[in-house]
């Protein structure tokens, strides 16, 4: 009972919040999957493991606390996981509805701006250093969760554990939104996705940056990093304001990113 109280003492917010969203996906998955939902096993195994080590390695740094091994991982793990998180979504992001929802929210956003802000802020503003004023606003995000947190870590402990506490409660809300309210974003506007939608349906279909946009570096990370970590999705509100060259314009959403 003394070593199961000193493990519990061990846990963290964000200990508590990791282990509750996976297992309120794996429920999810399992009783609404409805034969969407591929490899299915495979992901309620990936998350009752997934609870099971987080506790392992919360009681073992608990036990060990002088082991670095044990005590990075205790710490960094919410980080680690939510790419693998975020691509997970992708795959879960059918499962209560069987479209994306685009054409609805394009629809709304003509219908609350009068236009679509997206097309017409690129065409207004085609100038590289717009475009790669924007881009480099929406690299650093990638940049500043994993900075933000070393930098806590060694100088403001304490603070650490407030800010990962905060960002995994907002990433797992919005994992959640993504899978009960699927939006494609900027792909349903620039490249096909036969997978996601009903390509007919979109105003503005097919579109093509203007010229100028693609000359930047930042525009070719940014090409990079979708086509190699992003998901073929996101999810409302985040991705209905992440249009390319007006994303950033909106960063009260980015988090949700």
């Amino acid at each position: 009972m003394t070593l199961w109280a000193g493990i519990t003492r061990s846990y963290r917010f964000v200990d508590y919040a990791t282990q509750a969203y996976l297992l309120l996906v794996g429920i999810l998955i399992l009783f609404f999957h409805s034969g969407r939902v591929p490899h299915l096993y495979l992901y309620l195994v990936a998350h009752g493991t997934g609870i099971l080590l987080i506790h392992a390695f919360v009681a073992a740094s608990a036990r060990r606390p002088e082991n670095r091994f044990y005590s990075f991982f205790r710490h960094f793990y919410p980080l680690m996981l939510y790419a693998f998180l975020y691509r997970e979504s992708e795959q879960l992001n059918l499962m209560f509805v069987d479209h994306y929802l685009d054409p609805a929210f394009i629809t709304l956003e003509g219908w609350i701006f009068g236009f679509q802000p997206a097309v017409v802020f690129m065409n207004a503003f085609p100038h590289p250093l717009v475009s790669e004023f924007f881009y480099m606003g929406y690299f650093s995000y990638y940049v500043m969760i994993a900075g933000v947190g070393l930098a806590l870590y060694f100088r403001r402990r304490e603070e650490f554990w407030h800010y990962l506490a905060l960002l995994s409660f907002v990433f797992y809300v919005c994992f959640l939104a993504f899978i009960f309210l699927p939006v494609a974003g900027p792909p349903a506007f620039y490249m096909e996705i036969p997978r996601y939608l009903d390509q007919q349906r979109l105003p503005y279909y097919p579109l093509e940056f203007p010229a100028s946009v693609t000359l930047g570096p930042f525009f070719h990370i940014m090409v990079f990093l979708y086509s190699t970590f992003e998901s073929g999705g996101e999810h409302f509100p985040a991705a209905t304001w992440r249009r390319p060259s007006v994303s950033f314009f909106f960063h009260g959403a980015i988090f949700c990113e």
